[in-house]
C-alpha cells in the first residue's frame, strides 16, 4: 500500500468535535484508512499538521469555473442586467481555448483554499475534463443548455448535447468527474423542450442540476404563464428528486420548501452571488428545518468575485441570520456541515468527512495567524474567521495537490499568465464588436 500520513494536528470529527489525532490514507485507494492516536502510525509519506486542524476538502456546490476570466469585468448591477448587457455578449465570444484557461484559473484558486471537489456548469466541457483531471481535483461538469433565441433545431441540439456530455464524461479522470444534465433554468429552456429531454435523463439515470428561483423575475414568469410556483412546475416535469440538486433556491415559499424536502431535492446555497446583485436572502433555516440538503456554492467569479469557499461560509452564516432575523439561526456548526458533508451530499462525493471509509479529500488549516488567536472554538473559526489563505495544505483522491502553500499539480504562474492573455483577448473580441 502507498500510504500518506497527515500527522501533528488536529481533526475535525464528523461530529463537529476536534480532537488531536492522525489521518492514515491510502494513496492507491484514495480512501482514508483510519483517525488514529497521534505518533501510533507510519507511512511512506508524511504531511505535516502542526499546528493546524484537519477538515474534509471543502465542496463548492455551484460555480462557473471558466469565469474566472471574467472577474470584475461588470459589477453593481442587477442579474437580469448584468446577463444581458455584460454577460452573455462577452460569452458569446468565448473559446474553447478561453474556457480551459479560465478553468485552470479557478481551479488553482480553490485547491489554494481547501476546495477539493466542484459543480460546474458551462461549455467545452471536454476541456474544462482535461483542466480537472491534470489537476488532480473532483469534479461534477456538465454542458449548460439554453432553448431562449435558438431556432428549434439548435435547442434541440444543445440539450441533447448536455445529454451526450454527460453520458461521455462520467467517471472519467480516473473516476474523479461526474456528470449532471444540466438545462439552464425553467425560464431559459422552453417547456416543450424540457417535456421531451427530461424523460431521456431520467432513462439514462443522469442526476439534473439547473437554476432555480434565483431572482423574483424567475418566479413570475412561472407563475403567469402556469398558474403554479417554479418548483411546482419543475416537480410536475419530473425534474426534482433525490438526485436533482437546483442552484439559488431564493425565492421559494412554504410550498416549494415543503415540496423539495418531500422529493429530496437539495439546494445549493451561493450566498455572496445572491448579496452581489440583490437577488434576495435564501431562507436557509427554513429549508433545513424541514429537511433539505443544503450545500454551498461560490457561483461564478464575474458575480462573487472569488472562488474562496470560506468567505462563502461566513456569508452564509451571516445573510442566513439575517433572512431569519435570528442570531441564533445557521450557527458555526451548520455552515461548516453544508459546504462540506451538505455540498458533498449534493454532488453524491464519498467526502465531506474525516472518518475511515470516506474519500481522501482534506484540507489543513492552519490556526496560528493573528486572526485565529485564540482558538477557543476552532469550528467557530472556520464559520468566521478562516481564510482561503490560512489554508497549508490540500489532498484529494489521496494526492497532495499543494504542500506548504504550493501548487504541486498545475504551474500557478504559467495559469495565471495565461489566463491574464486570455481575458484581455477575450474582452477586447466582445468590444470590438459590440
Amino acid at each position: 500500500m502507498s500510504d500518506l500520513l497527515v500527522a501533528g494536528g488536529q481533526v475535525l470529527r464528523p461530529d463537529h468535535t476536534v480532537e488531536r489525532a492522525d489521518v492514515l490514507v491510502d494513496r492507491d485507494s484514495g480512501d482514508i484508512v483510519d483517525v488514529v492516536d497521534p505518533g501510533t502510525a507510519d507511512a511512506s509519506e508524511t504531511l505535516d499538521a502542526s499546528g493546524g486542524l484537519v477538515i474534509p476538502g471543502l465542496v463548492n456546490a455551484h460555480t462557473h469555473v471558466a469565469m474566472t476570466l471574467l472577474r470584475g469585468y461588470a459589477d453593481d448591477k442587477p442579474l437580469d442586467a448584468w446577463l444581458q448587457e455584460d454577460i452573455w455578449p462577452v460569452e458569446a465570444e468565448l473559446s474553447a481555448d478561453d474556457i480551459e484557461a479560465g478553468a485552470e484559473l479557478g481551479i488553482v484558486e480553490m485547491i489554494k483554499s481547501g476546495t477539493t471537489a466542484f459543480s460546474d456548469m458551462y461549455f467545452h466541457v471536454d476541456r474544462i475534463a482535461d483542466a480537472v483531471e491534470r489537476a488532480g481535483v473532483r469534479a461534477v461538469l456538465g454542458h449548460t443548455a439554453v432553448t431562449v433565441g435558438k431556432d428549434d433545431e439548435a435547442a434541440r441540439a444543445d440539450l441533447q448535447r448536455s445529454l451526450d456530455v454527460a453520458a461521455e464524461f462520467d467517471g472519467a479522470a480516473d473516476g474523479r468527474i461526474a456528470t449532471t444534465f444540466q438545462p439552464h433554468s425553467l425560464t431559459t429552456v422552453g417547456e416543450a423542450y424540457l417535456r421531451e429531454f427530461v424523460p431521456k435523463a431520467r432513462e439514462a439515470d443522469l442526476p439534473i442540476h439547473f437554476h432555480a428561483n434565483e431572482t423574483e423575475n424567475e418566479v413570475d414568469p412561472i407563475v403567469d404563464e402556469h398558474g403554479v410556483r417554479p418548483l411546482e412546475y419543475a416537480d410536475d416535469l419530473d425534474l426534482l428528486g433525490a438526485d436533482t440538486y437546483v442552484a439559488h433556491g431564493v425565492h421559494v415559499d412554504e410550498t416549494e420548501i415543503d415540496l423539495l424536502a418531500d422529493t429530496g431535492t437539495g439546494v445549493a446555497h451561493c450566498p455572496a452571488s445572491n448579496m452581489k446583485l440583490a437577488s434576495g436572502m435564501a431562507p436557509v433555516e427554513r429549508l433545513r428545518e424541514a429537511g433539505v440538503t443544503v450545500g454551498i456554492g461560490t457561483d461564478g467569479a464575474a458575480s462573487n468575485n472569488d472562488l474562496d469557499a470560506f468567505d462563502e461560509v461566513r456569508d452564509a452564516a451571516m445573510i442566513g441570520k439575517l433572512a431569519a432575523e435570528d442570531a441564533s439561526a445557521v450557527p458555526a456548526e451548520a455552515v461548516v456541515e453544508m459546504v462540506t458533508e451538505g455540498s458533498a451530499d449534493l454532488l453524491g462525493v464519498d467526502g465531506g468527512r474525516v472518518e475511515a471509509g470516506a474519500n481522501a479529500d482534506l484540507a489543513v488549516v492552519g490556526l496560528e495567524a493573528a486572526h485565529l488567536t485564540p482558538a477557543h472554538d476552532p469550528v467557530s473559526h472556520l464559520a468566521y474567521a478562516v481564510r482561503g489563505g490560512d489554508v497549508r495544505h490540500t489532498v484529494c483522491d489521496g494526492e497532495v495537490l499543494m504542500r506548504d502553500r504550493e501548487v504541486l499539480t498545475l504551474d500557478e504562474r504559467a495559469v495565471r499568465e495565461r489566463a491574464t492573455e486570455h481575458a484581455r483577448d477575450l474582452v477586447a473580441r466582445a468590444e470590438d464588436g459590440a
